[in-house]
């Protein structure tokens, strides 16, 4: 292994320690966290705790629930959820692979309630050893259709983006799309390398966000605030000044410490780094050096 190639292998593994750090569960008081119930529209929420929004659409027909925190709140989010409705859960979609989304799904899976996602989320999750309540029991290649509650809800897979298995929920009825972690208000895109994300797969599934979504369409992110599609517009073209940013240190010859060191985010990490970018630049720099 030359030493290029060497470097490269250390700032994958850097980065798949650090992004696993980040979805860690250490030194958490899952007792002291709450689950809060937000309306979007007509029999449609999204349950706010910790780890990714989950949303619900409830009505006559059941409900349908996607995402589900983490393992330990499983109970807590069932008992928010039945304050809402006493319908059954007829169907749980994974947005990714991810533990602050899919934590819950042995609890929920195990109650019977369907797992549905994307057949890369099954495979990576049976590769984990993933038990077999917690895995899909139906995964889809392309976009597919449910109709309950007087709505069509279109489930679109992504490019390889945050992960290689994500997926966008769009409620087309209600005009509101469930992003998971492909768009978040809370920071820098984040991209799992190791799990098949990509930096350039997360831009173009921000365009297809974007195409997707319409003047008034609300805009569910995997953590933060309701947004719009001028929110992901702004979200996208951050992301591409920050590539060209370090796209230009590295045709200057510098090194990812060298970059890291120049911190070429400064001027906007005071609206977009609430968390560090150093989770991005070494996914950033190694997708882009493979690149040159």
């Amino acid at each position: 292994m030359n030493m290029k190639s060497w470097l490269l292998a250390l700032v994958a593994v850097s980065s798949a320690l650090a992004m696993s750090a980040s979805f860690g569960q250490q030194n958490r008081d899952w007792n002291a966290i709450q689950i809060t119930p937000h309306q979007v529209a007509a029999g449609l929420y999204y349950l706010e705790g910790t780890g990714g929004h989950i949303g619900l659409l409830v009505g006559d027909d059941g409900i349908i629930m996607i995402d589900d925190q983490f393992a330990p709140l499983s109970e807590k989010i069932y008992a928010a959820i039945r304050k809402i409705s006493d319908q059954p859960i007829r169907f749980l979609i994974n947005t990714h692979i991810h533990p602050d989304h899919v934590g819950g799904n042995a609890y929920f899976g195990g109650m019977g309630i369907p797992i549905v996602a994307r057949d890369n989320v099954y495979l990576r999750l049976t590769q984990r050893g993933t038990a077999k309540a917690a895995l899909p029991v139906l995964t889809f290649g392309a976009a597919v259709t449910l109709h309950l509650n007087g709505q069509d809800i279109r489930v679109v897979p992504t490019p390889p983006a945050h992960t290689d298995g994500d997926s966008y929920i769009h409620f087309l009825g209600s005009d509101v799309i469930h992003a998971g972690d492909v768009f978040r208000t809370v920071a820098y895109p984040r991209v799992d390398d190791q799990s098949g994300g990509t930096f350039e797969g997360s831009l173009a599934a921000l365009q297809l966000l974007i195409d997707m979504a319409g003047p008034n369409t609300t805009i569910i992110p995997g953590h933060g605030v309701l947004s719009t599609r001028d929110d992901v517009i702004k979200f996208r073209d951050m992301a591409i000044e920050v590539r060209d940013r370090v796209s230009r240190l590295i045709d200057q010859g510098m090194t990812l410490e060298q970059i890291t060191a120049a911190r070429p985010t400064a001027d906007i990490d005071a609206e977009w780094g609430f968390e560090p970018p150093d989770l991005l630049l070494p996914v950033l720099y190694n997708e882009l050096t493979h690149a040159n």
